[in-house]
């Protein structure tokens, strides 16, 4: 009994060096997300006289990642190989690059030269400013069509000017009014009866031009 453990012990400790050497990491083995990681570097230029870009856009597409140049043009940033990456500023045409997806070593320079965006205007014709006669002539002899004419005499009748004023809300100043002229009544007829505007002549007078100007009739 004795002999079999000891044989047992001796073949468990040929084992455990194997074992060991089976869970230790291959030193050369490939790592996909350390070696696909580039680190990009490299300087925005003028094509024409090869002066530094300041503050140009480096954006990797289709990411939301980028950064800017300094004021020397030079840029760095962490791209993936295969990535797409687009240079652009204002007053120049955009340039885009590809990281190479075959790219030995985790390290890519890149010299951007950025030609001029040329942006052609529309020609504008400078007059002098008209007299005031010239003016007067020529607003009066303005053509406006009828439908303007007619929307526009609808939005300025006094029966639409009611309706607005009414739906408006009251300002500052004219709630304040409300509200202090509010209180002085209260308290002004405080601890006995409100009058009855019913006799009241001038409430009377304010009814009937009320009625006239037709501010009791159907909005609808």
């Amino acid at each position: 009994m004795r002999k079999s453990i000891l044989y047992l012990f001796i073949a468990f400790l040929g084992i455990m060096p194997n074992m060991a050497k089976a869970q230790q990491p291959t030193t050369g083995s490939p790592n996909i997300y350390r070696d696909s990681v580039v680190q990009l570097y490299g300087v925005v230029m003028t094509a024409d006289s090869l002066k530094a870009i300041p503050f140009a856009s480096v954006v990797v597409n289709k990411k939301g990642r980028g950064t800017i140049t300094n004021n020397d043009g030079v840029f760095s940033i962490a791209v993936n190989k295969g990535e797409h990456i687009t240079f652009t500023c204002i007053g120049f045409k955009d340039r885009t690059i590809t990281i190479p997806k075959n790219l030995e070593g985790n390290q890519y320079s890149v010299i951007q030269l950025m030609v001029n965006d040329t942006n052609f205007l529309p020609a504008t014709i400078l007059k002098p400013r008209p007299t005031r006669a010239q003016f007067e002539r020529d607003f009066v002899n303005a053509k406006v069509d009828d439908d303007l004419y007619e929307t526009a005499k609808k939005n300025t009748s006094e029966s639409q000017k009611r309706i607005i004023l009414a739906s408006l809300p009251r300002d500052g100043k004219e709630a304040v009014g409300a509200s202090l002229t509010n209180q002085a009544s209260k308290y002004y007829y405080s601890g006995q009866l409100p009058p009855m505007n019913i006799l009241n002549p001038a409430a009377w007078k304010s009814f009937i031009d009320s009625w006239k100007r037709g501010d009791y009739k159907s909005k609808n």
